[in-house]
Parts: C-alpha cells; sequence; structure tokens
C-alpha cells in the first residue's frame, strides 16, 4: 500500500487550524453555502476563502460556484482515504513499515 506520507502531511497541515476543523464539521452535516459557514466565524469573507482554498488543495473539500455563492461540501471519497491511512499508521498491520524492514533483517 502506497501510504503517500508526504500528501497526507499537507492535509494534517491543512487540519492543524481549528477554523478549518470547525469548517469540516459543519459541512459534514451536507453542502453550505459561504454565507452560511461565515455565519459562524469573526472573520471576513476573505479569510474564508482562504481557509477553503487551503481545504480544497489538499483534497478535503469540493466547491462549485451558483451565481455569485459558492457552495462547499466534503469530498467523502478523499475523506475516507485520509481516514483510511491514519487508522493504517497507528494499527499494527502485515504491511507495517516495521515488519517489512524487520523481515529483510531477521531472514537469511
Amino acid at each position: 500500500m502506497n501510504k503517500s506520507y508526504e500528501v497526507n502531511a499537507k492535509i494534517f497541515k491543512a487540519l492543524s487550524d481549528p477554523s478549518r476543523l470547525k469548517i469540516l464539521d459543519m459541512l459534514s452535516c451536507g453542502e453550505k453555502c459561504a454565507c452560511e459557514l461565515l455565519e459562524y466565524f469573526d472573520f471576513t469573507q476573505p479569510t474564508l476563502s482562504h481557509h477553503m482554498k487551503v481545504l480544497m488543495e489538499c483534497g478535503l473539500v469540493k466547491s462549485r460556484k451558483e451565481g455569485l455563492w459558492s457552495y462547499y461540501c466534503l469530498d467523502n471519497s478523499n475523506s475516507n482515504r485520509l481516514v483510511l491511512f491514519l487508522m493504517n499508521i497507528l494499527t499494527d498491520t502485515d504491511d507495517c513499515i516495521c515488519k517489512k524492514k524487520n523481515k529483510s533483517n531477521c531472514e537469511g
């Protein structure tokens, strides 16, 4: 399994901001307009746009335009991949990096 550490590190960096975590929590309830998201924060629309750009660049959020408004939703396939990645690195599995290394050191 390709664990893509670099890609996931970028996602975890995006998740290190409390406002972004709150945005993801809000989007877990379904698609939201930028104006709806802004109601829960004390920052400006440009700041929200920055947060959304970070979340979209790492693949956790998708957007669509409707008229003047932007609507955001979770990208469930990428979110699920992130959960699986985290479970895999925190669980003792057959493809654990340490087991692969130990097999090559101990065999033969």
